[in-house]
């Protein structure tokens, strides 16, 4: 029989530190049909995000990857180091596509502990409060937000 190491997901309250940052391992190549599935999905057909012809008079000349992809894409990036742990994610703030993203893009991540506070009602938990920042394989910023996070605490 083999022993098998349990891999660490998600962190506990006490495991965060204001200042900390992470940068993720996890990296994501955006194909067409990821962003062909995402469009269709979520109902935008937007010729922006789905038709070669349309786009090649436009600005970037080229079908540009639906923001929503792109941002839930860098969720998922983080999970594993920020959120595997989570209670529930509180909210999402200040998110802001600060460049744009193509198919054959591959994304990764890095993000940065900004505030940690420990309930006042309930002690076996805490509020983490983080920003991630995406890059593209240029190492140009494609998005940033910034979000809290309801995590256990490991001893309360």
């Amino acid at each position: 029989m083999t022993n098998h190491k349990a891999v660490q997901y998600g962190r506990y309250f006490d495991e965060f530190e204001v200042g900390d940052v992470y940068e993720h391992a996890l990296r994501k190549t955006i194909t067409e049909s990821d962003n062909n599935l995402f469009s269709l999905i979520t109902m935008n057909h937007h010729p922006l995000h789905l038709d070669q012809e349309y786009v090649k008079d436009q600005q970037h000349g080229r079908v540009l990857v639906v923001g929503t992809l792109v941002f839930s894409l860098v969720v998922g990036l983080t999970v594993a180091d920020v959120s595997g742990r989570a209670i529930a994610n509180l909210g999402y703030h200040e998110i802001r596509h600060s460049g744009p993203v193509f198919i054959g893009d591959t994304l990764h991540a890095k993000t940065e502990v900004l505030n940690v506070r420990k309930s006042k009602s309930k002690p076996d938990r805490g509020v983490v409060s983080v920003k991630t920042i995406a890059y593209n394989q240029r190492e140009e910023e494609v998005l940033e937000f910034s979000r809290d996070v309801l995590v256990p605490v490991l001893k309360p």
